[in-house]
């Protein structure tokens, strides 16, 4: 199947030509021709699967078909948990668009709200935005949301495991009742799903991949060393492995740094991404490192989700996360779009628990190596999957990196915000009925 006979317009055609797309991924096949039909959808698909055409290309021509946005309205509202996903959501738009006559634009926290509120002026067809900061450019009645025709949640349930529940909740209830609704996710979770039956009127249901799966593409290994030699041993494996690029997560800011420290003393160009760094910062560190000048970035899982980096060959789990479900997120920053990749995780004995649960979820036991000259003293204990996949997990707290994602003054900035422990979106006022 091609993207022709998806229904699209030769505009949008040429755009998907000039990006280089040959044919749809599943997602797009199932979704793109839905979305035109203007049902609400509720699709899971597993992180590289092309969810972002998925969903924009169908809004972009629909919105092509109609008046251009008011001053200070918003036609389309695309809704993202973190800021890089924004940027990265915002950039594709923009290029999908670039045949049509349509106006868009990007808000998020972290930088001067007066520009944003500038380019709201004139009217916006269609807005990607975080939950905090669109809340604060309506209390400012830089944006009037009674116009929205269509409603995008965009990585939906990494925006309730942040805490975003009441925002999201309160910007439903600013919208009109006859829009579309389009919630995307990567896994159908018990909370995703209490709340698609809040948002969703009558939606099609679309799967492409197994919940909490990682991408057949990528190759995953686990490297047993003790915890003192991990910075070692990732220096020595970039240094064996001749790699060019190399996507590391950390648990903690304080360790990204320091990890950073430690490759560049190893000769290794390094740079970090956190929540403690500006959002000119952050973006800096990301086009560099797309530019190539250094070879490795040192991420706290602010970067999980929402980092669309062309041919990565490596994503290195320097510390395991916390949440055992974010490892498919991780990983799946790798072996994107049909291309392959590999996903290396350091592994000490206190981090067998935690290995455990990672196996558990994708329910496979990781094929696990030795270095010579690593070998951990320290015995890393046999793992195995448990028959039947993990137990329910308990909702995980807010990370303190997102913390200035929330609205509120700079002094929230620097400490997390008390994560909402709310099991279930009531239903709020506008249901998308027809």
């Amino acid at each position: 199947m091609s993207f022709s006979e998806l229904g699209l317009t030769d505009r949008l055609l040429r755009a998907v030509e000039a990006e280089g797309y040959d044919k749809p991924t599943s997602v797009q096949k199932k979704a793109i021709p839905v979305i035109l039909s203007r049902r609400d959808v509720m699709a899971a698909a597993e992180t590289g699967s092309g969810k972002t055409a998925a969903f924009s290309l169908p809004l972009l021509q629909s919105l092509a078909e109609g008046e251009q946005a008011r001053a200070n309205r918003v036609r389309a509202l695309i809704l993202t948990p973190t800021r890089e996903l924004a940027a990265q959501v915002g950039a594709f738009v923009a290029r999908y668009s670039r045949h049509l006559s349509l106006r868009s634009t990007v808000v998020f926290g972290g930088v001067k709200i007066n520009p944003q509120m500038k380019r709201l002026r004139g009217g916006v067809d269609l807005l990607v935005a975080t939950p905090g900061r669109l809340l604060d450019l309506y209390h400012q009645r830089a944006i009037h949301l009674s116009t929205v025709e269509t409603l995008v949640l965009d990585e939906a349930d990494r925006m309730l495991d942040l805490g975003f529940t009441d925002e999201v909740t309160k910007i439903i209830s600013l919208l009109p009742q006859q829009r579309q609704n389009l919630l995307f996710s990567a896994t159908f979770s018990p909370d995703i799903r209490r709340l698609a039956g809040a948002l969703l009127h009558n939606p099609v249901q679309i799967e492409v991949s197994p919940r909490n799966a990682a991408a057949s593409s990528v190759k995953q290994s686990v490297f047993e060393v003790d915890k003192a030699r991990k910075s070692a041993l990732l220096s020595h494996l970039i240094r064996r492995g001749g790699w060019k690029q190399a996507l590391v997560f950390t648990l903690t800011k304080r360790g990204a740094d320091r990890l950073v420290r430690q490759l560049e003393e190893d000769g290794i160009t390094a740079i970090s991404i956190h929540g403690d760094k500006s959002q000119g910062a952050r973006t800096r560190a990301l086009a560099t490192f797309k530019a190539g000048d250094v070879r490795i970035l040192v991420a706290t899982d602010v970067a999980a989700r929402g980092l669309d980096i062309v041919q990565l060959p490596y994503v290195v789990n320097f510390d395991l996360p916390k949440v055992a479900t974010d490892y498919v997120h991780r990983i799946g920053r790798t072996g994107r779009a049909g291309l392959q990749g590999e996903a290396i995780s350091l592994v000490a004995a206190d981090d067998a628990k935690q290995l455990a649960a990672i196996e558990t979820v994708i329910q496979q036991q990781i094929t696990r190596e030795q270095e010579v000259g690593f070998v951990p003293r320290q015995v890393v204990p046999i793992t195995q999957p448990r028959a039947g996949g993990p137990k329910r997990p308990k909702k995980a707290k807010k990370p303190k990196q997102y913390a200035a994602e929330k609205p509120g003054s700079k002094k929230r900035a620097g400490r997390a915000a008390k994560p909402s422990h709310k099991r279930a979106v009531s239903r709020p006022p506008g249901r998308g009925v027809r």
